[in-house]
């Protein structure tokens, strides 16, 4: 499956195995959902391991046991986990399109494009080694006046260009969606927990790129 072209501001194409299987979610208008786990490998050993939130009306739950591989098509959704003492940003992958694979058909793919704004300042900072990271919150429109909330991090010249952006800068990003394990310390008590992020391959600035493309053709009708 291709990305380019789709008109979406929130698109992911996803593969994987179920390790988590389906327990239920939630219901809105007699319409259940559930929630599962899959693991989506990386070119390297490590995997990432991800949330999906499917209809009943997509598929059999039946059919979504531990250890078969889907091809998913979705979107990156937050919401507020109210749950917990304190309010929580949780993400998953929402699925509209879901099916079974058969063998290694369509192995490692795991894309997202993203078209939203800015929202926080971008931290910049450099690990011991000196790698160069910024993480940047974006805020994706969704139907019915509704956002998404999506943490992306970026490396090295990626890192330092977002390191620069304004708030309310309009930005598309193009990566894929990974897990990440950190401890957090509670009290006296180390908690360990998971964070859900996109990994940032791609970027572009909307507005720039159209300032650029006019400044071009204006020097063109010049010459």
């Amino acid at each position: 499956m291709q990305m380019d072209g789709l008109p979406e501001n929130n698109t992911v194409f996803i593969a994987g195995k179920i390790v988590e299987g389906c327990v239920f979610s939630h219901e809105v208008y007699g319409e259940g959902f559930y929630t599962f786990q899959i693991s989506s490998e990386r070119l390297s050993d490590k995997a990432d391991i991800l949330p999906v939130t499917v209809s009943e009306r997509l598929i059999d739950m039946e059919l979504l046991q531990v250890g078969a591989k889907v091809d998913i098509i979705g979107q990156l959704r937050s919401y507020n986990n109210y749950n917990s003492k304190k309010n929580r940003l949780v993400l998953t992958i929402f699925a509209r399109e879901i099916r079974l694979m058969e063998g290694e058909e369509g192995k490692n793919e795991n894309q997202i494009f993203l078209n939203g704004y800015i929202c926080k300042p971008p931290i910049y900072r450099k690990t011991p080694f000196g790698r160069e990271i910024s993480d940047i919150l974006v805020a994706v429109n969704r139907a019915y006046n509704k956002s998404d909330y999506i943490p992306c991090i970026a490396w090295g010249r990626n890192a330092r260009y977002m390191a620069n952006l304004q708030v309310g800068s309009n930005i598309r990003v193009w990566g894929r969606v990974q897990s990440r394990t950190y401890q957090k310390r509670i009290g006296e008590e180390i908690e360990e927990r998971v964070a859900y992020e996109v990994s940032v391959s791609k970027i572009e600035l909307p507005d720039r790129v159209e300032h650029e493309t006019e400044g071009q053709m204006i020097e063109t009708k010049e010459a």
